[in-house]
């Protein structure tokens, strides 16, 4: 049950700082979120606690959502929530249907939802740019990629 709340929490945690917290200057005028590398533990969080409650997991999803989007920015609420529910559906789709052990299947569902979270909450949110997209991947992939080898 712990996991679960530490699940939905984190949606939210994420959802205000993208809204609250100043994006970070990167070289060439783009931008980065630092919330980007919660999102990364928040995708195998999710791993956890579907391993858990099974596929009530989508419904902890919809509650993190709902409650986001009542506290933080609607617009910034509902690109993030487009994003990490697309994102997720995919990295729950990969983590329900493989065959493959706990550690693989958090590292590989993680390489597939970061990308379309990323794309997604940036082309919605208006600031889309491949080098962004990359550090962003790139951040969201070290919190898969720091549990993946403490498993």
């Amino acid at each position: 049950m712990k996991i679960s709340i530490l699940y939905v929490a984190s949606i939210v945690v994420a959802n205000l700082g993208f809204v609250y917290l100043p994006m970070i200057p990167l070289p060439f005028g783009e931008m980065f979120t630092p919330m980007s590398l919660l999102v990364g533990f928040i995708f195998v969080i999710r791993d956890f606690a579907q391993k858990q409650i099974g596929h009530k997991v989508l419904g902890l999803m919809a509650v993190g959502i709902s409650i986001s989007y009542l506290l933080a920015d609607p617009f910034v609420a509902i690109a993030s929530a487009c994003a990490f529910a697309i994102s997720e559906i995919a990295d729950w789709a990969y983590y329900t249907a493989s065959k493959k052990s706990l550690k693989e299947r958090i590292l590989i569902s993680s390489a597939i939802s970061t990308p379309i979270d990323s794309a997604v909450f940036m082309l919605i949110a208006g600031f889309f740019s491949w080098y962004s997209l990359l550090v962003m991947i790139a951040s969201k992939m070290l919190g898969a990629y720091l549990v993946w080898r403490k498993l």
